[in-house]
């Protein structure tokens, strides 16, 4: 099962070896100065959006990979009925959102906690996630 780790001034997602192969991918790493938002979901499909684009999904069991949407690319690594740490983060990182699934609300609470005081530019105007911007109507 992956898990959230800070190394020197990253924040890594690891990867269980068969969710490297799953996710086509290693392990995810972005800067710490990154992180925008750390917000806990209960709900664990409230840490999806947008569209399958790579890796492994089967609806109701497990979510792991790239999804994209209209603001860019998220990486999900989530699992039905256990909360989720999603990761909102800035604009100059690949991904938008990274959602990581664990074992219980404690090691949410606990990783989201270590989280926010560790990363240097969290956004704390509000303690939800936000919402996708809306595409641009065209005429």
């Amino acid at each position: 099962m992956a898990h959230i780790v800070t190394k020197d001034d990253q924040v890594v997602v690891h990867l269980a070896w068969w969710e490297k192969a799953a996710a086509r991918r290693g392990d995810v790493r972005v800067p710490l100065a990154a992180v925008r938002r750390v917000t806990v979901e209960p709900d664990w499909w409230r840490g999806l959006r947008g569209t399958h684009q790579s890796g492994i999904c089967i609806p109701g069991a497990l979510c792991i990979g790239t999804r994209r949407h209209q603001a860019g690319m998220d990486f999900a690594t989530v699992r039905p009925r256990r909360p989720v740490v999603c990761i909102e983060l800035w604009p100059s990182v690949p991904f938008r959102l990274l959602t990581v699934s664990v074992r219980d609300n404690g090691e949410a609470e606990a990783a989201a906690g270590l989280l926010r005081r560790a990363a240097p530019s969290i956004d704390t105007s509000t303690p939800w996630r936000q919402p996708l911007p809306v595409p641009e109507e065209s005429e």
